[in-house]
């Protein structure tokens, strides 16, 4: 089926638009997956359209979304509490939506969009009282540090995932910049652990999961392997 926009609606300021991509598999996973965008680029992004088509494929409902800056036109990232708030009405609007039927529900994003996503997933007080209960996170290329900034990780990357009580997957390029697969699992362990969050490896990936060119495997074969991954999270019981 063909992607289908729809408006989420809010104060003038936030309002924001979304795609849902309805799964395309004759065996559906039941499974929702509300989708969100990193700092740089927003839902078009080809990543974003690339990824939420591959898991549509597999049986996925994937909805994509701006965040209210993206969606403005603007550069500069809305603080933590206001991309949480778009993040949280989204999700209520996609599991709401005339064509959505899945009964579970999976949040995440890329990079800043599935750290959001692990925000909220710390934060079940918060949860909207319209949403379904939540069953998994995911989240490809998590900003562990700045590139090229200090060593030392921010606490405040580290603390709040170990709140997460639902399956989280993290999937990490071994070349990601903001810090590789061995880093972001040596991070959680120091902090104190938390055995909701499995860490995938993509040898040779970046920040966007991207691998040089190979003779070997093809960035299709390593997106495929992703997204197999992303299945299993969701056919788990959580």
């Amino acid at each position: 089926m063909s992607p289908v926009a729809f408006h989420v609606a809010g104060d003038a300021p936030l309002r924001t638009t979304a795609v849902l991509y309805p799964a395309e598999t004759p065996t559906q996973l039941d499974t929702l997956f509300v989708f969100a965008h990193g700092a740089g680029a927003g839902q078009s992004h080809p990543f974003m359209v690339r990824y939420a088509r591959g898991m549509a494929e597999r049986g996925l409902d994937v909805v994509t979304f701006n965040f209210a800056y993206m969606e403005a036109g603007k550069k500069s990232p809305d603080r933590a509490p206001v991309l949480e708030d778009t993040f949280r009405r989204v999700i209520v609007a996609a599991a709401g939506h005339r064509q959505v039927t899945a009964a579970r529900l999976l949040i995440g994003g890329k990079s800043m969009g599935g750290r959001m996503a692990t925000h909220l997933a710390a934060e079940p007080q918060s949860w909207p009282d319209q949403a379904p209960r939540l069953n998994g996170v995911v989240v490809f290329g998590y900003p562990l540090n700045p590139p090229g900034g200090p060593s030392r990780v921010s606490p405040d990357r580290v603390s709040h995932l170990l709140r997460i009580t639902v399956p989280t997957l993290i999937v990490q390029g071994t070349r990601d910049s903001f810090g590789g697969p061995d880093k972001v699992t040596q991070a959680v362990k120091s902090a104190g652990g938390n055995r909701a969050i499995a860490v995938h490896a993509v040898e040779g990936g970046d920040h966007s999961l991207s691998i040089p060119k190979s003779k070997t495997r093809s960035q299709a074969d390593v997106d495929a392997a992703v997204f197999d991954a992303v299945v299993a999270l969701a056919r788990a019981k959580g």
